[in-house]
């Protein structure tokens, strides 16, 4: 990498379709703590234990981002609704006991055929159901505006992360496992935020509920003396002893029978995500599919992979069923128990029908508390599954931030060009992840209203020396510099149409509103887009409307919007004819006479627009610069890179 320090300020590149280089704002971090080290495979693990530390390390890393939500610079509303929730719950357990309370007080009653004390509890009950509803119905309130609040804040956080210096693209570009990352950041994300909120609030409850309730048990059951052997046994608190050992069998069973769940769970969320994958691809390449007569292969392909799908659900469906034989028979039986055990006391007269009653409710609800694991297992396998995805890809993108800051890996260093210079290269090398190189010490420097032309044959690194320069391979060595405040523009071969209207399509990427009608309707004109003039305001599937010349044409009329410093065309007349390519090319340099272009492409007649060429030659150990001449004579004492090269080797 070059030595020469590169002024933090101006480190970072404009965004690719088009923006101002200008100094960056310090780019806020979500995460609570920094982020760990990865966690290199250990040779002396097992696969099962290497797979298991990584999993590990998996909801290790969610929660470094996930808690940040709670943190100084999380959000401000995190704690006063959390701690309210907490409140909430300890309210509704009271409630819980009041009419617990009540049931004892009316059986008695009714037992003791006591009608003023019938009537007066009745009419007391309205008021305790009402409570307890508005008080749940509070509950959920608060419980769903934590789980959306902090959902919007980790997804905020993450999509700012996924955008920033152009890492959505670059994570095609490594390895790591980050495959669907819209699925990820959307559905997976969803259930990692939502689940740990009602498991959190669940476990509370769980436990206020059983605590209060246990207390319950032992004050009404008290001891319970059987005959055994000849000789009497006396069990003290011989409920809360029931309780426990009811729950323990039946929480032991679930946790057996679903202890493949997460794994279950997490493979199927996978192949979910591979199968909606593949439907959006058919969608997003509907027209080359149906051109190449493609149907019966796709089909095919999709039949491949939603058979994945079924196959997951059948194991699944397995587990869900395993677990539902054991949650359901606990919820038959739970009921039965407490009045069998409390029975002989009500018999020999030690028990009221009002204490066996309120005796019955406690030992659900302790039943119901103690057995949240059987309820809960199937969407907490869920959460390990979904908040792993998400981990996934947050690991992806602290790699890419570390190889951001790392100067073992070798980036490309930014900075600003000196003197009148608008574009300059400075012992550039691009190479891949790995350390190859695929461009070698290219050395350029292009003037204010020079047209270059980046030429050479396929597989010689053009395209990849454009994706350098806007600042998306961040991988070599050498500098990139720009003439301060210079605004770039970039045209890839394939430009980008948005949703929406036509307006928005042709001011993107800044907003639809950006220019008037008939700024908009003068630009398209100038492209050969007059017919669509009528148009602008209409919103349809513009993407899949517009031809590829068409596209390709409207990336030409953001440009004359825009009027940028320098345009980088990648290919961009690549779907045009001969003829309107010309047109095309006439029109950018009459409208912008001032504008720097760099070109990539193929064709021989782009040189006639063009002051100065330059040629990429594919060799061992990456494309070099072979030469650099001009195409149209020009005045001054610009070097060429011919001469530079022999220069530094005369010094040498």
């Amino acid at each position: 990498m070059s030595d020469r320090k590169i002024d933090p300020t101006t480190e970072k590149l404009a965004t690719f379709q088009g923006a101002e280089v200008s100094p960056p704002k310090d780019e806020e971090h979500s995460e609570a703590e920094p982020v760990p080290e990865a966690i290199e495979p250990d040779h002396a693990m097992s696969p099962e234990e290497a797979e298991q530390a990584r999993k590990s390390y998996l909801l290790k890393r969610f929660w470094i981002s996930a808690r940040g939500y709670w943190s100084r610079r999380g959000d401000r509303l995190a704690w006063p609704v959390s701690i309210g929730l907490l409140a909430l719950i300890g309210l509704n357990v009271g409630f819980q006991y009041g009419i617990n309370v009540w049931n004892r007080e009316i059986f008695d009653a009714i037992e003791q055929r006591n009608a003023s004390s019938v009537y007066y509890l009745g009419a007391l009950f309205p008021p305790l159901v009402l409570g307890s509803v508005a008080l749940v119905t509070i509950q959920v309130f608060v419980r769903m505006l934590i789980q959306r609040r902090w959902r919007s804040w980790l997804t905020k956080a993450l999509i700012a992360r996924w955008l920033a210096n152009g890492r959505y693209y670059q994570l095609n570009l490594i390895g790591g496992d980050h495959q669907n990352p819209e699925a990820r950041i959307s559905e997976d994300m969803r259930i990692a935020t939502e689940s740990p909120v009602d498991f959190v609030s669940g476990v509370i409850s769980a436990f206020l509920s059983a605590s209060t309730f246990i207390f319950v048990l032992w004050t009404i059951g008290g001891a319970l003396t059987l005959p055994v052997g000849g000789s009497l046994v006396t069990i003290p608190g011989f409920l809360v002893v029931a309780a426990v050992i009811y729950a323990f069998v039946t929480s032991g069973s679930i946790a057996y029978i679903a202890r493949n769940f997460v794994q279950v769970s997490e493979v199927k969320n996978q192949v979910e995500a591979e199968f909606r994958y593949t439907l959006t691809r058919v969608r997003e390449n509907g027209e080359s599919i149906a051109l190449l007569g493609g149907e019966e292969e796709e089909r095919n392909d999709l039949d491949r992979t939603f058979q994945k799908v079924r196959e997951q659900w059948r194991q699944l469906a397995h587990q869900y069923m395993r677990t539902t034989l054991v949650s359901h028979g606990s919820m038959l039986i739970a009921p039965v128990v407490p009045v069998l055990l409390c029975a002989p006391k009500f018999l020999d007269g030690s028990m009221s029908l009002g204490e066996v009653m309120q005796a019955a409710s406690a030992f659900t609800i302790v039943q119901t508390a103690f057995g949240w694991l059987v309820d809960n297992y199937p969407r907490l396998a869920d959460w390990n599954a979904c908040a792993r995805r998400v981990a996934s890809l947050m690991m992806s993108l602290d790699g890419l931030e570390r190889a951001e800051t790392s100067d073992s890996l070798g980036r490309i260093a930014r900075g600003e060009a000196a003197d009148n210079t608008m574009l300059s290269l400075r012992d550039l090398s691009v190479s891949l992840g790995d350390g190859r190189a695929v461009v070698k010490e290219t050395q350029v420097e292009i003037e204010p209203g020079e047209r270059v032309l980046v030429a050479g044959e396929s597989g010689s690194g053009k395209s990849t020396l454009v994706r350098a320069i806007a600042g998306l391979w961040p991988w070599g060595e050498g500098s990139v510099n720009f003439r301060a405040n210079a605004r770039l523009f970039m045209l890839p071969q394939k430009p980008y149409i948005p949703t929406g209207s036509l307006r928005r399509a042709v001011a993107y990427p800044q907003e639809a509103d950006s220019w008037g009608t008939e700024e908009i309707g003068s630009a398209l004109e100038k492209v050969g887009l007059g017919h669509l003039k009528g148009k602008i305001a209409d919103e349809a599937p513009w993407d899949h409307t517009l031809s590829g010349g068409e596209k390709q044409r409207l990336a030409f009329a953001r440009l004359l919007l825009n009027a940028p410093d320098i345009v980088v065309l990648d290919e961009a007349t690549s779907a045009l004819d001969d003829k309107s390519q010309d047109k095309i090319m006439e029109t950018v340099i009459n409208e912008l006479p001032d504008v720097t272009i760099l070109s990539v492409g193929h064709r021989a007649e782009l040189e006639a627009f063009h002051s100065r060429k330059i040629t990429l030659e594919k060799r061992d150990g990456g494309a070099r610069l072979v030469s650099d001449v001009d195409l149209i004579p020009k005045k001054g004492n610009r070097m060429s890179i011919s001469r530079m090269w022999g220069k530094r080797k005369d010094r040498h």
